[in-house]
């Protein structure tokens, strides 16, 4: 029996999503998220294919191994009489040939978000938000869940090295979202996180993000209020103690229990080098990350697991032998005077928090950050004082730049001469090679053309 579903906001057929088998078709298959949702539909049963204007690895190889057919460019002719749904994901917009003929020719459609929603409607839906750290805290928060024995079901923005994948189904009953307030299709111009019907909703940190969609702070935390009223009554609401714009929003209301993080909460960590110490008892693990923006990270996933029973003391056990997300901070390259390190970091809060994480280790030589301006809020020129000040503990910044700034990126030289402008990372390579010593850190929401694995691979085969 095949799943015959009206058009979003026409009476979708929740019922029918049960039913097997479906043929669905994902549009923008090869991000992050949509890839992820369609590895979680394949593993429920359906047929699924998809198209993208870029089909590449890893997401391509992984889609493919999941049985899943993949289309380069967005050619309408896919669209068959036996398909029965198509999935919209956010990179699609009106004048798009793909969009243009499903609205033409009235074939049921719906947004990943929404359908992900659907997925999930029988779960218990624990969702981490923030403009900061939500991929490594959903990390950490599904392999507390999974050591504690509750085979979670995920959906992530980024590989978590233990499970080695960025989604999976799990048992069935628990399941862990990294909750992204970006814009959720052309046509629900909501984020995305009010589809996923949390029962424990996190916020770990709450700033300015998204130029391209967001006007401004307030308007985002409207959207984060929009979430907090999805959240039951008996579900939980866990926040960081002390951040402002999360209190403009829980003043906004809260019919939820609250549960506190950070300084001044019961749930307390700090970071002393590779150990990891829970305030509120002393105890400590070790683990392989640096940094207090990490253990904030586990406050939360710690504070978000205990509403499903998990002792604290647990988590930080779990924690112990959490192996980190890909390029969340992962070490590239290390022959005992040069660390490489590769992170997805690209807001200033972030890049600060990154690098005075790497100022923290005691190594001989400078410390040196590439950093690529490339998502929209970094390219728009809004937050140039505070990238200034973001990178004061970096010896010396290499700023990748678009070619089309429409504002001087003079502004990013320091005085000292330790700065430079480049809009060809990839001429980069042979100087980059040249470092011998201290720590170079490459930092960026997308993959600088490669230039951190050549810079590494020439380093290798000196």
């Amino acid at each position: 029996m095949h799943l015959r579903c009206h058009r979003y906001g026409a009476g979708y057929n929740e019922e029918a999503t049960r039913e097997l088998p479906v043929r669905i078709h994902i549009l923008g298959i090869c991000g992050t998220f949509m890839g992820g949702l369609a590895q979680l539909c394949r593993a429920n049963g359906w047929e699924v294919n998809g198209s993208d204007e870029a089909v590449y690895p890893p997401m391509s190889d992984q889609l493919r191994k999941a049985g899943i057919n993949l289309n380069q460019g967005y050619d309408p002719e896919v669209f068959d009489e036996s398909l029965d749904l198509v999935v919209i994901g956010n990179v699609m917009s009106r004048g798009n040939p793909s969009v243009e003929t499903l609205l033409n020719r009235k074939i049921p459609f719906i947004s990943g978000p929404e359908l992900l929603g659907r997925l999930t409607a029988n779960m218990k839906v624990l969702a981490v938000a923030g403009t900061h750290g939500k991929t490594t805290t959903s990390s950490m928060l599904a392999w507390i869940l999974e050591v504690s024995g509750l085979n979670p079901g995920f959906l992530i923005g980024g590989v978590p090295e233990n499970f080695g994948v960025s989604a999976r189904l799990g048992g069935g009953s628990v399941f862990v979202v990294e909750a992204d307030e970006y814009d959720t299709a052309f046509f629900d111009k909501r984020s995305k996180f009010v589809h996923y019907h949390p029962d424990v909703f996190g916020i770990n940190n709450l700033e300015f993000d998204h130029e391209d969609i967001f006007p401004d702070l307030a308007s985002i935390e409207t959207q984060f209020h929009h979430a907090i009223r999805r959240v039951p009554s008996e579900g939980f609401v866990a926040v960081r103690k002390g951040v402002a714009a999360i209190d403009r929003v829980l003043s906004r209301g809260l019919w939820s229990q609250q549960i506190d993080v950070g300084i001044g909460a019961s749930i307390s960590f700090r970071a002393n080098g590779t150990d990891l110490i829970n305030l509120a008892t002393g105890t400590s693990v070790s683990w392989g990350l640096l940094g207090t923006h990490n253990a904030a990270n586990a406050e939360l996933a710690a504070g978000m697991a205990q509403t499903l029973g998990v002792p604290i003391e647990a988590s930080l056990s779990a924690l112990g032998c959490f192996a980190g997300v890909a390029r969340r901070l992962s070490q590239l390259y290390n022959d005992g005077d040069l660390v490489i390190w590769d992170d997805f970091a690209h807001h200033p809060t972030a890049i600060a928090s990154t690098l005075q994480a790497l100022r923290a280790e005691i190594l001989e030589g400078p410390l040196i950050a590439v950093i690529e301006l490339r998502s929209n809020t970094m390219k728009g020129g809004r937050h140039i004082a505070a990238l200034m000040q973001a990178v004061n503990q970096a010896d010396q910044v290499i700023w990748v730049i678009p070619r089309n700034l429409d504002w001087d990126a003079g502004q990013l030289l320091r005085r000292d001469g330790s700065t430079e402008i480049n809009v060809e990372p990839l001429s980069l390579v042979e100087s980059l090679a040249k470092i011998c010593q201290g720590q170079l850190v490459f930092m960026s929401n997308g993959g600088f053309s490669g230039l951190q694995n050549r810079v590494v691979e020439r380093l290798r085969s000196h």
